[in-house]
């Protein structure tokens, strides 16, 4: 099975409500979708957002490295040579995560249908079902309250809050939060960069110290401050989780060695796919840490392939694989099922993914 060609697409869905975060404000979602074409007549599918307050990349650079480097790369290679696939790709340009990714993930969903298993079977599957939480986007906190309890309503009972939008508010939103859904559901909080160390350790022993129960905080201070990050997960009262900080294995294992943080977020568009998500895993492992599986803004395609990983790895305990939830309608048929909370492995060949509706020319 050789690779042909690359076609590639954009994918518009509503969202349910605004995504909102200290970073950025979103109404809809607009994705790259790939087609990755072979000799056989299968196709591998791929996805990536445009997060470029994250990645640095925009729908136009996505593009433009999948049909320019990543195309040139790739076309003619062997999917039964994955290794060398990915040895293409990574040499083919720096950074540009997300482009890599969406390339990544097509790849290992091909590298399935040719050996008739799942990406899950292939990296070593060990559960079928995973839980995930909600994310609730910065508001107001009477709104995120009301988000909150209608998130709980629906069966999730861990939930994800954003922060970091005005830090003097932040601790009576949470605590709005707590008072609307009880002491038994979870509390993660993200502030998104938003904080210095010392408004970090004092916000959260604050939360600790009324009662609000958090399970994590994630991403506190800016991204390049480990030294910061290490401070605040020196003094914090509850754990502390890189995900801006952290894209490549090399960024993890700092980590990891110098506890500047207690577990790290894995995102297939920072770490650019799956087989370099992999690497971190293994490192988690060394060092007897813990991760977290997140993802950006995304639709079902690229979801599912973290569904994927995780499903094959027990080091990462944490599931925050909402994205698909926070659309107002699917567009992918196959792949993994998504019932509110509860993520069922789809076992079909590759990603399991047989269509996708509403695909369109890039317009650029």
């Amino acid at each position: 099975m050789k690779i042909s060609d690359l076609k590639v697409f954009l994918l518009d869905v509503p969202l349910r409500t605004p995504f909102i975060t200290a970073l950025r404000r979103v109404d809809e979602l607009t994705d790259v979708i790939l087609e990755m074409q072979t000799d056989t007549g299968a196709v591998g599918y791929g996805e990536a957002p445009p997060t470029k307050a994250i990645t640095g990349e925009t729908l136009e650079s996505i593009c433009t490295d999948l049909n320019g480097p990543i195309r040139n790369a790739l076309t003619g290679m062997e999917i039964e040579d994955l290794p060398a696939c990915f040895r293409a790709l990574d040499a083919c340009m720096d950074h540009h995560t997300s482009a890599k990714a969406c390339a990544d993930i097509a790849l290992y969903d091909l590298y399935g249908q040719l050996k008739q298993k799942s990406i899950a079977e292939i990296l070593g599957k060990r559960r079928d079902v995973l839980e995930t939480d909600l994310t609730i986007s910065v508001n107001d906190p009477e709104t995120m309250a009301e988000d909150a309890v209608k998130g709980v309503h629906r069966g999730f009972r861990t939930l994800k809050v954003k922060a970091g939008i005005d830090p003097e508010l932040d601790t009576q939103r949470l605590t709005a939060i707590r008072k609307a859904v009880g002491k038994d559901i979870l509390i993660r909080i993200d502030a998104n960069q938003a904080w210095t160390p010392d408004q970090a350790v004092s916000i959260l022993e604050e939360m600790q110290e009324k009662g609000i129960g958090l399970e994590l905080a994630e991403q506190p201070v800016k991204a390049d401050d480990l030294d910061g990050m290490a401070f605040v997960t020196a003094r914090s009262p509850i754990p502390i989780a890189a995900d801006e900080s952290c894209f490549s294995p090399d960024q993890a294992e700092y980590i990891f060695r110098n506890h500047c943080a207690d577990l790290v977020n894995i995102k297939l568009m920072k770490t650019g796919g799956i087989h370099h998500a992999l690497q971190i895993t293994d490192l988690a492992e060394k060092y007897g840490a813990s991760c977290m599986i997140g993802c950006m803004l995304e639709a079902k395609v690229s979801v599912n392939a973290a569904v994927h990983l995780a499903s094959s790895r027990t080091c990462i305990t944490k599931i925050d694989l909402d994205g698909p939830l926070l659309l107002a309608e699917d567009p992918v048929h196959g792949g993994s099922i998504f019932r509110e909370p509860r993520i069922t492995l789809s076992n079909a060949p590759g990603a399991g993914i047989r269509k996708i509706d509403g695909l369109r020319l890039p317009g650029f």
